[in-house]
């Protein structure tokens, strides 16, 4: 069977080499479509594809209808908003994901910019220390946990906030269970975002929730843009000259946040969280292993429609 990889920012070549070796030891065919500017290209490429794993390339309805062949798509990292899961299943193709491969780089990046932050941006005025500070962390998924394994290492004290996570996890790991998002943001000087982007958390996060954090708050998102209401963080930043908002996702008012709050907001120039060489040759060689299995025998374990 035929397996693309469509990927606009291409896997490293290492992770390509892993990626190949699985496919083709599994006694199936590889093709490879990078850099591809085009979205035809992408369809003519699909049309007699088996499988796909792709990164953050989008795969709608139009894909679907291009390969007829398509079994299954794998997105090599956790989130998978950018697969139109309604559209995939009308289809009867299984989507699933490769969750926890890239949660530790994008955990190591909360803490560069968590440091970044409590140091005025390197600006060489004087910060403070993380030490003894109050973490909380919106949702304890794989990154969250990761997150809070370093943050043990700062002296931080933890909490966390996730409804789906029994208390007695939460514990085990030394971070202590919070049950509203209020409480989260009213009694941590950070809060770090991990929650999908989903209907109910769509510009959940705005004005009411970032300025009940405490003076001198950092707010730091490596999850989506979407679930900040932008109106309310700009409103919520020019009320609070003490508030901060780092984020690996950059909004759609960045410029005006840049200008209007200089020193106090930093975007990364792109989504980089998971832009790590071990990151990419993990999910890549995890997306690979999934698409074998479900190939040889239906295993959808980490099916997400």
């Amino acid at each position: 069977m035929k397996v693309l990889v469509a990927t606009e920012k291409p896997f490293a070549a290492v992770a390509v080499d892993g990626i190949r070796q699985v496919v083709e030891q599994a006694g199936h065919e590889l093709v490879l479509l990078e850099k591809y500017t085009d979205r035809a290209d992408l369809l003519a490429a699909v049309a007699d594809a088996d499988a796909l794993i792709v990164r953050s390339d989008k795969v709608g309805e139009d894909v679907f209808k291009a390969a007829r062949n398509l079994k299954i798509v794998v997105r090599a990292g956790a989130g998978y908003d950018n697969i139109d899961l309604a559209a995939a299943t009308a289809a009867g193709v299984v989507v699933e994901n490769t969750p926890g491969q890239n949660s530790n780089a994008v955990a190591e990046l909360v803490f560069g910019m968590t440091v970044m932050a409590a140091r005025n941006m390197y600006a060489g005025t004087s910060g403070f220390e993380l030490k003894g500070k109050r973490l909380g962390i919106q949702a304890f998924g794989q990154v969250g946990r990761n997150v809070a394994r370093i943050a043990e290492g700062f002296g931080m004290q933890v909490s966390a906030l996730d409804p789906y996570c029994p208390d007695d996890v939460m514990q085990q790991a030394g971070v202590h269970p919070v049950h509203s998002v209020d409480e989260l943001y009213s009694d941590n000087l950070f809060v770090s975002i991990h929650i999908p982007a989903t209907p109910e958390t769509i510009r959940s996060i705005g004005y009411d929730l970032i300025t009940r954090m405490p003076k001198g708050g950092v707010l730091i998102n490596t999850a989506r843009k979407e679930v900040i209401d932008e109106a309310g963080l700009d409103k919520a930043l020019a009320e609070r000259s003490d508030l901060k908002y780092v984020a690996d996702v950059r909004p759609d008012n960045a410029a005006e946040l840049e200008q209007k709050y200089a020193g106090r907001v930093f975007f990364t120039p792109k989504k980089m969280g998971a832009q790590t060489a071990e990151a990419n040759i993990n999910a890549g060689i995890a997306a690979a292993n999934q698409i074998v299995a479900f190939l040889h025998d239906g295993t959808d374990r980490f099916r997400v429609n």
